[in-house]
Parts: structure tokens; sequence; C-alpha cells
């Protein structure tokens, strides 16, 4: 019987490293992407902002899910709004809940 090696030397970074270089990395979109698309986005990769791009992938700024969360409950919102409509918008009348007492 061979006896098992073990080596307590990863060949990959520890998991620790690997995660902090995640969270410095910042996702960029293209402004032309809509608001429920970006909402998504930033659901799937777990992140609570966006750097937007325009399409010669210049940074154009940025947007965090709670602006754009803003700007999804507005009486204002279709699902056709860009996130370069809302860069720079004021903050939109909210719809006021529909619930009775």
């Amino acid at each position: 019987m061979t006896p098992l090696q073990t080596d307590r030397t990863p060949a990959t970074p520890d998991l620790m490293a690997r995660v902090d270089h995640l969270d410095a990395i910042e996702l960029r979109v293209f402004d032309d992407m809509t608001v429920e698309v970006a909402l998504s986005v930033m659901a799937g990769a777990g992140v609570d902002h966006l750097l937007l791009c325009d399409g010669d992938d210049e940074r154009t700024g940025s947007v965090t899910r709670a602006e754009l969360a803003v700007h999804r409950d507005s009486s204002a919102y279709t699902d056709h709004v860009r996130l370069r409509d809302v860069l720079g918008a004021p903050c939109p009348v909210v719809r006021p809940s529909s619930f009775s007492l």
C-alpha cells in the first residue's frame, strides 16, 4: 500500500484571498441596459452597484440597487427605462402603497 502524501501548500490561492479579490471587482455594464435587467444582474452577482459604460466602453457613471429601486417604484416607470435615463435623474415621486387599514 502506498502512503498518501498531503501537502498543506495549496496550488491555488487561499479562498479568502480569492474572495477579497472578487470584492474588488466591479461589474461594468452598458448604459442602455434596462433597469429590470440591471436589478437582476445585481441580485445574481450579489453586488449593490454597477459601473455604467457607453457604447465606446467609456465609463459614464455608476448606479446603486437602492437608486434603481426608487426609480422602479415611481409612477413614471415602465419596463423600457434604460440606465442612462436614470443616471443623474432627480429622485422620482414614489407611488403610494396600496393597502387599507
